[in-house]
């Protein structure tokens, strides 16, 4: 069945008491609940399961935008509210058993490293030429991968405002990883320290300028097996008011003193809040941890 934005809190509640069959311990899990197979559903914090797939979408980091094109997927679990702010509840995340809370999945990124570094404006010889031979070699393709800048438990979820379609759904500590042979492999915007902080929301921003307000959506609501699991359809999650710091570490020790002022020029970082935008097109998954572990009991 399908159903819209506003009232999502009430299937929500519908996926959170409608509870599978009791049965043996020890089993696995089936059907569309395989979709939580790494849910911490067995943590006595954890009250619902969560699989959020980024099908598409866009990453804009200063001058630079990166489409999303490889599915990224966010998974675990969320306890009980540890605060409360924007007249909406928090859930703190519980990260997933396999370790992986959010995939570490390379985007292109358009034009390649030579979008971004002119080896002829490398005035340091041994760094021009290391960086001529590297195009020289073919290996000109760059990759821009999202990973978390802090544990699953600093991300935030507001269940009431992703129903609503206002204020901050999901907030989330990030880090980009760009991935070039040249330029080593701890080149990064943000890191543990300096996070960039990402305040998605489903309704609509209101970004510093140049940058103007942009709109999510919470998407279209389907019970699945039995009203046990809430998959949302069509979910936007946006955010065009962060802050991206400048690179670090690109090119390795001592180099990144030359090569990280070249990526900063040629990217526009560090970039003040207002040039900067992130838009995940997502499908999520939802249920109890509950239902979850019913499942998983009822399959031997």
């Amino acid at each position: 069945m399908q159903v819209k934005g506003r009232v999502l809190s009430a299937l929500l509640l519908t996926a959170l008491c409608a509870l599978g069959l009791t049965a043996s311990a020890q089993a696995k899990l089936t059907g569309e609940f395989t979709k939580f197979a790494n849910c911490p559903y067995t943590n006595a914090t954890a009250i619902k399961c969560v699989t959020s797939i980024t099908n598409s979408g866009e990453v804009v980091l200063g001058s630079k935008k990166v489409p999303i094109v490889n599915p990224v997927t966010l998974q675990g679990a969320y306890g009980t509210p540890v605060e409360e702010k924007e007249g909406a509840e928090f859930y703190p995340f519980i990260a997933a058993t396999n370790g992986v809370t959010l995939s570490k999945t390379p985007q292109p990124v358009p034009g390649g490293l030579g979008g971004i570094v002119n080896c002829k404006a490398i005035s340091e010889p041994f760094l021009r030429f290391s960086c001529e031979l590297t195009f020289e070699n073919g290996i000109t393709g760059l990759n821009s991968t999202l990973e978390l800048a802090k544990p699953a438990s600093a991300i935030r979820i507001s269940e009431n405002n992703l129903a609503g379609e206002i204020g901050t759904a999901l907030q989330m500590p990030i880090k980009v990883h760009l991935e070039n042979p040249f330029l080593g492999s701890s080149c990064y915007v943000g890191s543990s320290t300096n996070p960039i902080i990402w305040n998605l929301t489903a309704g609509t921003t209101s970004p510093p300028p140049p940058n103007t307000p942009i709109t999510g959506s919470g998407g279209e609501g389907e019970l699945l097996e039995g009203a046990r699991i809430l998959k949302l359809n069509n979910n936007k999650l946006v955010d065009n008011a962060w802050a991206a710091p400048g690179v670090s570490g690109c090119g390795g020790f001592l180099v990144e003193l030359l090569l990280n002022p070249i990526i900063n020029s040629a990217s526009g970082l560090p970039a003040a809040a207002g040039r900067n935008t992130a838009i995940l097109k997502n499908t999520i998954y939802q249920a109890s941890a509950f239902a979850v572990n019913k499942n998983n009991e009822a399959n031997p």
